[in-house]
């Protein structure tokens, strides 16, 4: 009988061991991450457009003989008040309580940084609604978006245009992110892929936002044919700029 305790308080030792190094190897097991469901990417709400047949490249592109910072001022308010609208939409569905952060895809959150360069979380109405009064106020600044003949842009003009557009992204991501199923219900989609089209192509003509901060949105960029056509423009031109130098150099 004593045999058949200790044999019995072995094995359930055994159990217990097993049981335990079983738990630890599922505890260790790295937990499979499901993707981020992205509504905005599927085949038929990608092709929704208001302006299918415009040929955006050449829209963002400098025309003759109008100054570079003009033509940057002129379409920064453009998108500022398109963005805007877009955001107003959906705003009440935008709550602190339902969006108790500013997020966009693939866990990205926005931080807002004040004046004083103290960087603070806040629920993404709040970030949106700091976001749009700086705009807001940046372009009613006369020394900084001039409007009278004559007055020239500040040598900063182009850092602040860049921190505008970044800015803006945010409110885009956010949009498609955590809002885009309010704007197929509203059937306004369709205008959002071409505001957002619109203004990625200016970025990267222009260069004014950072690729790493756009690169949550690059599948929809690819969707939307944004980065493959100008990168094939590029190609392109330097290839007949290197023919035209080659040619020059043969005739001389």
């Amino acid at each position: 009988m004593g045999q058949y305790t200790q044999d019995g308080e072995w094995n359930f030792k055994m159990f217990m061991l097993s049981l335990w190094k079983s738990r630890r190897k599922d505890k260790d097991s790295p937990t499979p991450v499901q993707e981020e469901p992205r509504q905005y990417l599927e085949d038929t709400l990608v092709a929704e457009s208001i302006a299918a047949k415009v040929d955006f490249e050449k829209l963002v592109r400098i025309p003759v003989n109008i100054d570079r910072n003009e033509w940057l001022a002129t379409n920064t308010i453009s998108f500022f008040e398109h963005i805007n609208l877009m955001y107003g939409t959906i705003s009440e569905y935008c709550t602190p309580a339902g969006c108790n952060s500013m997020t966009g895809p693939g866990g990205t959150q926005y931080l807002w940084f004040d004046e004083k360069g103290k960087k603070c979380k806040c629920a993404a109405p709040q970030y949106v609604d700091f976001v749009m009064t700086f705009i807001q106020k940046t372009i009613s600044e006369e020394s900084v978006f001039p409007t009278k003949y004559g007055n020239p842009f500040p040598s900063s003009f182009e850092v602040l245009v860049k921190k505008i557009h970044r800015y803006l992204f945010h409110v885009l991501a956010h949009i498609y992110h955590a809002h885009y199923k309010e704007m197929v219900t509203f059937g306004i989609h369709g205008h959002l892929n071409t505001v957002f089209k619109h203004f990625m192509t200016m970025n990267k003509e222009f260069k004014l936002i950072d690729e790493k901060e756009t690169d949550i949105l690059d599948s929809l960029c690819r969707s939307l044919e944004v980065t493959e056509k100008l990168a094939d423009r590029d190609q392109t031109e330097d290839k007949e700029n290197i023919q035209g130098a080659t040619a020059a150099t043969a005739v001389s």
